[in-house]
């Protein structure tokens, strides 16, 4: 299962979440969006685990919760539209 993080502190690494999701099952990778610009975190990230009820428990427990002082955003990813680039 995909799962969508969202409302991320800006400091939080890879491993920290990581180790919020762990306490539900098993994750397989984690992956904080950076701004290539600026390299710093977006404030959202994905984290994909293999068992359904595992990431439905993560979901479950850690919406809303809060983490380095935001209240977290999580929910089951959606698949990511085509995009259609434009030229000038």
């Amino acid at each position: 299962m995909n799962i969508y993080v969202g409302n991320l502190p800006y400091t939080i690494g890879e491993q920290e979440l990581r180790e919020a999701f762990e306490a539900y099952g098993t994750v397989d990778s984690v992956k904080i969006i950076i701004d290539r610009m600026t390299n710093r975190s977006k404030g959202f990230g994905f984290i994909e685990m293999p068992d359904d009820e595992e990431g439905k428990a993560a979901i479950s427990e850690l919406d809303g919760k809060d983490l380095g002082g935001r209240a977290l955003k999580v929910n089951e990813a959606r698949p990511r539209e085509e995009r259609r680039r434009s030229y000038f």
